[in-house]
């Protein structure tokens, strides 16, 4: 272990190979590779099919971090529900992720996170973890020395003061008049990105009854001066976006005592309104657990009782997050993601050479299909007249479906010879109408909404962990890119703008950020395959500076890793990290795009994967490479190490798919 930039301990960052020299290790014939290769196509193939359910769908496990199952004991003692065997299964789960230094990170290997810790820390009081064993005492001096209670982010404090553990007063003020703003206002909820638009209105309910449990036990150990649990602090220069909005917080402060009751309550019934609507027919909301476990505690406050049909399915929706362990222990899901294991699961089954016919594939293009989501959501605020055709990430997200699955599930449905082809056709033809009337006016595309850009939200001291907003990035518009040109879409001038936008966002390094997934090696990989289909030659500038650069960052292994620090050490972590299953198929998948199959990289890196695949196909990688929000939120996508590798393998065996030519 090493001091990373941080001043945290990390792990060392792995020896980059020298692309100049000899390699270190016996590279075994190009013919020997490929036999490699082929083998380990056969077992990941036999595995990844062996995965799918009765219905069609493949699902791997998504791992985040303590704080979901933290936040559901406390959702369970705020309504009075928690139970012994629930709580010990959660405690078992979270004293296991806990560091030597008493910590608790947000991915594996991270550093000790404090409003992760504290959280943490205080579902374990729940548990009856007393605050002198040494664990606990661990844990609660590493977090006095990082400020106490008073340094953690607003949502933290948030779920203190439902106790009385923090003052609801020292909290930024959230109005549920916010759901008047109109549509153009720069802090309408619809400026919000749709993960954010979720939390925030049940929160506004929160933040306007204030309410207060009993607590258990007192949390003075996590205050640097129980006495003076809050000291202030000086307001941000006026001239800075900080100290302007620290000053609105005070005029909203001040609008709370003066607000019109009949305009309060009005509000009030507004929002239980949109949450309830907003309700998916499995009982959750985006299906994703915390805009579910705030709409629970929101309409809780506003009168519905347990038994109430919407509290009754929201409660039974949250037990469908939880993953029971071989030991014992229970751990929370923050989403599922069978839509996008199974579309990705595809594509990869067909790259690697399975029948476009082959049963299990056309099970899955089956169940695809009856996912397409064909009725309005909020994206609908921004193109009321656009038909819907899109898929979401998850099994029930009528409302919020995504641009990126919906690229995805049109390249893998293009994989499949389906028995009722007009049903695909018109399905696809939904999916690629409904994608390109999402383009941003910039000419790329974001998750969820079109031009999701506005600089207001994240400036809202109430959102200070993670991105609020939803603006186009480079892997997204990568991957509408490529599906456009599967879909013989190259010239078509909305294609071509997105292509303009990814070479102007091309890193001076020659790498792509990446947004939802880790990072620049995620990026790269999902861009350069995208513009090599769409028709830029290999001898592009932007294509042979992205080859150089993965060249440059391959591991001395012949594995490519990037630690999560890059995003926000980008100096010292971009493209360095370990070497996984995952970014290594990234990394290749773009190598081979870029007609680099022949090269000392690209047989490295297919080796590298050939010899750490275990016995029965699958890949094992503890490290996260899936991205919620850039840094604060981190994901183990448990099927992302399976789908990929295959993915890139595949294509190094069959070569790469191929375009339908323009007009097709």
């Amino acid at each position: 272990m090493t001091a990373t930039t941080d001043g945290s301990t990390g792990a060392a960052l792995p020896p980059r190979a020298d692309s100049a020299s000899t390699d270190l290790t016996t590279t075994p014939a190009a013919a020997g590779v490929r036999e490699a290769a082929e083998r380990a196509v056969r077992r990941a193939t036999d595995h990844l099919l062996a995965q799918q359910d009765a219905q069609g769908w493949w699902k791997g496990d998504l791992e985040t971090n303590v704080t979901m199952d933290a936040e559901d004991l406390l959702l369970r003692q705020f309504l009075g529900i928690r139970d012994e065997a629930t709580t010990a299964a959660a405690a078992l789960f979270i004293r296991g992720e806990q560091r030597e230094d008493g910590t608790w990170a947000t991915f594996y290997g991270g550093p000790g996170e404090l409003s992760t810790s504290i959280e943490a820390y205080v579902a374990l009081r729940l548990a009856g973890d007393p605050p002198d064993a040494p664990h606990m005492a661990k844990a609660s001096a590493w977090i006095r020395e990082r400020g106490g209670i008073a340094a953690a982010r607003v949502f933290t404090r948030i779920w203190l003061a439902l106790f009385g553990w923090w003052k609801w007063e020292d909290l930024p003020e959230l109005p549920p008049e916010l759901l008047y703003f109109p549509k153009w206002f720069p802090l309408s909820i619809y400026n919000f990105g749709q993960w954010a638009r979720q939390t925030i209105v049940p929160l506004t309910v929160v933040s306007a009854k204030r309410p207060v449990r009993p607590a258990p036990f007192p949390l003075d150990e996590l205050h640097t001066d129980p006495a003076n649990p809050n000291p202030p602090q000086p307001l941000a220069t006026v001239a800075s976006w900080e100290g302007v909005f620290q000053r609105l917080d005070k005029v909203v402060r001040g609008y709370r005592k003066v607000a019109l009751r009949r305009l309060r309550a009005a509000a009030l019934k507004s929002a239980a309104r949109w949450i309830v609507e907003r309700q998916e027919n499995d009982g959750a909301w985006g299906g994703i657990q915390p805009p579910a476990v705030y709409s629970v505690i929101a309409l809780h406050l506003l009168g519905y009782d347990l038994e109430h049909p919407v509290m009754r399915a929201g409660l039974e929706s949250l037990d469908r997050y939880a993953l029971w362990r071989e030991d014992g222990g229970r751990m929370i899901e923050a989403c599922q993601s069978p839509v996008w294991d199974t579309c990705l699961a595809t594509i990869a089954l067909a790259d690697a050479g399975l029948p476009a016919d082959h049963p299990q594939l056309v099970k899955a293009a089956d169940w695809m299909l009856g996912e397409q989501i064909v009725r309005l959501g909020d994206w609908a605020v921004k193109r009321p007249q656009l038909p819907p055709g899109g898929w979401a990430f998850e099994f029930h997200n009528d409302n919020y479906p995504d641009i990126d699955d919906t690229a995805e599930v049109v390249l893998a449905l293009r994989r499949v010879r389906h028995h009722d082809p007009e049903r695909m056709e018109k399905a696809i033809g939904r999916g690629v109408r409904w994608n390109l009337g999402m383009q941003s006016k910039n000419g790329a595309w974001g998750a969820f909404d079109v031009d999701n850009t506005s600089p207001f939200p994240n400036r809202l001291p109430f959102c200070d962990f993670g991105e609020v907003i939803d603006p186009p990035s480079a892997d997204v518009t990568a991957h509408v890119v490529e599906m456009l040109a599967f879909e013989g879409m190259s010239h078509d001038p909305r294609t071509r703008r997105g292509i303009e936008w990814l070479l102007a966002e091309q890193e001076p390094n020659g790498a792509w950020f990446g947004r939802w997934g880790v990072n620049y090696v995620y990026g790269t990989g999902s861009v350069v395959p995208a513009l090599t289909a769409a028709g830029l030659p290999t001898s592009h500038p932007a294509i042979r500076r992205a080859v150089t650069w993965l060249e440059q960052v391959q591991n001395e292994d012949g594995g490519w890793g990037e630690d999560l620090r890059s995003y926000k050490y980008a100096d010292d972590w971009s493209g360095r990290g370990v070497s996984t299953a995952s970014q290594t198929a990234w990394a290749l998948m773009a190598l081979l795009a870029a007609g680099e199959k022949e090269a000392k990289a690209v047989e490295r890196g297919v080796r590298w994967l050939a010899e750490t695949q275990a016995e029965d196909g699958s890949w094992d990688e503890p490290y996260f490479t899936g991205t919620g929000f850039p840094w604060d939120f981190s994901i183990n996508y448990h099927l992302y190490r399976q789908v990929f590798p295959l993915t890139a393998l595949g294509r190094y065996v069959h070569g790469e798919p191929t375009p339908e030519a323009e007009g097709d």
